[in-house]
């Protein structure tokens, strides 16, 4: 089987021997008042790739140079770039089979979140570097429109409210009737007898003494 792996837009010379790919976990075990323990299941994590790369720096049969690097200082420029930009980009790792069939490819946005140069005396001249990758998932703030519409009824309301107090106060009045006193006709039009003084208030021009009102007497009312 052979691979295929790239770094962004570089094709590695060499594939390294291992593509661990790691699916974090985040799950959450918690215990519950009466001791017995439960699982919290979350979502997946984001995936890790940890992965040892060889640039070689003599000629190999085996490796494979499209152009995207030139030469190891090329290499570590680029990772170098990456790595200060901060940006994400594409971790690929093409499979095939023995016959040259194609098995499965496996595609994902990543960031660099280290790496590692290493002069390994058992590699020769060879360039070692180890890189740690982390999947990067786009993410940001949803902006939500709301229209606010207004209540016509309550439009209706406030309206009639408006144009009421532009308007003088309705005068209510009373007409006496025989056996009729101040504290009767408050009780029974306004809920309390104790009141009838204000209908005195209001009708001492017509009134000179509350203890003595008449028949057909038009009274103001409060």
């Amino acid at each position: 089987m052979a691979y295929q792996i790239y770094i962004d837009e570089m094709l590695l010379p060499l594939p390294p021997e291992k593509i661990p790919l790691k699916y974090n976990g985040q799950n959450k075990t918690v215990n519950l008042i009466n001791g017995e323990e439960i699982n919290l299941v979350k979502p997946t994590g984001l995936a890790e790739i940890s992965l040892d790369v060889i640039i070689p720096q003599m000629e190999y049969p085996c490796a494979t140079w499209d152009g995207s690097i030139g030469s190891a200082e090329d290499f570590l420029t680029k990772i170098k770039k990456l790595k200060d930009n901060g940006n994400f980009f594409e971790f690929t790792a093409i499979r095939e089979g023995l016959m040259g069939n194609s098995l499965f490819d496996t595609t994902l946005d990543v960031t660099l979140e280290d790496y590692k140069v290493t002069d390994d005396v058992s590699e020769g001249f060879d360039l070692v570097v180890s890189l740690n990758m982390k999947e990067y998932k786009s993410y940001g703030t949803k902006i939500m429109n709301f229209k606010i519409e207004e209540d016509e009824s309550q439009n209706e309301v406030t309206s009639l409210e408006e144009e009421r107090q532009g308007e003088p106060p309705i005068e209510k009045e009373y007409t006496v009737v025989k056996g009729d006193c101040l504290w009767s006709i408050a009780k029974r039009n306004l809920g309390d007898g104790s009141r009838w003084k204000e209908i005195y208030q209001l009708n001492r021009d017509k009134i000179s003494n509350p203890n003595l009102i008449y028949p057909n007497q038009v009274l103001m009312m409060p």
